[in-house]
């Protein structure tokens, strides 16, 4: 493997089989999306006055611009910590009272290994999930913790539920079952403490197989739904009734999906919104592929349209799905998602790339909730 995070996907860029000389076609973007200015793609942190906040790698830094200026990096916040890196691999929340709390991959001593005769992880994997975070506006930090050790990799879901409560969801690779599963951890005190969940489970074998970068939201009756990434057509889902303490209920969404990650938000208008990567392209079908050691069956890596659907009756059914985007022959993945005033949507890509793999510019634009309201899928 490269030098890289399992979860990132890889092995995808060789799946997609394209020769490096190909030049790369025409990005498609909706005409309803206008280019946004700024230089980050997040995650954000926003105040209620404008101005955003980023953890640019390791370091806080303010823009008041939209983006387009950025305030001269502060201290290091943490050796380890690297939030500018591919993929989604930490996350920052500043809480109602004022505390910020990130959660974060430490890459202080990692190491993907994977024993492709055993079909499963070396022990030397190794990439821990920690968690800090400052009561003075990031001047200071303090009760670094580890959550868990062992491999751990890309996860986007991270809230403030409305009791309070701080509600993390998350991946783990587990040696013994060689395959992912999820939990969340919540804390009841301002990301001082954390509690970790039950395990979920959806069974498979292999380095991208399992439940994976699970995405979460508070639904109106209280109760925490997770949106799954799995290998098998579909997003599942998982509810809990106790704040994340407990996920009882696990269940496939009505969501076809890639095997690649969304992300999931509500928004100002009361709606979920969810942007992600379909099974198959609009209006047509792209041939499964053959997992190897990622999983073992037949799976869709779909990556080259980004879209988006919302929802009024909190997951229950969806609008008719809406491409924001296409990156022919190569992937617009790892959606972020932010409500930047009400109804106005930024949506970023944190892995990009051409055909055969070059990288690519990140999709960075904003679109107005108004125009990709759809009849709901039937």
């Amino acid at each position: 493997m490269k030098n890289d995070v399992i979860s990132t996907s890889l092995v995808l860029l060789a799946m997609m089989g394209s020769a490096s000389a190909e030049t790369p076609a025409e990005r498609w973007i909706h005409p309803r999306c206008k280019p946004l200015e700024c230089t980050k793609n997040g995650p954000f942190m926003q105040s209620d006055d404008g101005p955003l906040t980023v953890v640019d790698a390791n370091v806080l830094r303010t823009s008041s611009d939209g983006g387009k200026t950025w305030s001269e990096p502060g201290e290091p916040i943490c050796s380890g910590m690297n939030l500018g890196h591919i993929g989604h691999v930490g996350q920052p929340l500043r809480t109602r009272d004022g505390a910020l709390v990130i959660l974060y991959l430490d890459f202080d001593g990692y190491n993907f290994s994977w024993d492709n005769e055993k079909g499963e992880p070396k022990p030397e994997c190794k990439l821990e999930l920690w968690a800090i975070r400052s009561l003075d506006g990031g001047k200071t930090w303090i009760d670094k913790q580890q959550l868990l050790p062992g491999y751990n990799a890309d996860f986007m879901g991270f809230i403030q539920t409305s009791k309070g409560a701080l509600v993390a969801t998350v991946e783990h690779l587990e040696p013994a079952l060689r395959r992912w599963v999820a939990y969340s951890f919540y804390s009841e005190d301002d990301g001082k403490t954390w509690v970790r969940s039950n395990m979920i489970d959806l069974g498979g074998h292999g380095h991208h197989d399992g439940a994976t970068e699970p995405m979460v939201v508070e639904l109106k009756d209280g109760r925490l739904m997770m949106l799954i990434r799995t290998t098998l057509d579909r997003f599942w889902k998982a509810y809990s009734e106790d704040g994340g303490r407990h996920w009882r209920v696990l269940q496939p969404s009505n969501i076809d999906a890639s095997s690649a990650p969304g992300w999931l938000a509500r928004l100002a208008s009361g709606r979920l919104a969810l942007v992600w990567n379909r099974l198959n392209p609009e209006g047509g079908e792209r041939p499964k592929r053959n997992g190897g050691q990622a999983a073992d069956h037949l799976v869709s890596w779909y990556r080259e349209e980004l879209s988006i659907a919302f929802s009024e009756d909190e997951g229950e059914t969806w609008t008719t799905p809406v491409v924001v985007a296409r990156e022919p022959g190569g992937q617009l993945s790892y959606p972020y998602l932010l409500e930047r005033t009400p109804g106005e949507l930024w949506v970023f890509t944190r892995y990009t790339y051409h055909t055969g793999g070059k990288p690519a510019p990140p999709l960075a634009v904003s679109l107005q909730e108004a125009d990709f309201i759809t009849k709901p899928e039937k």
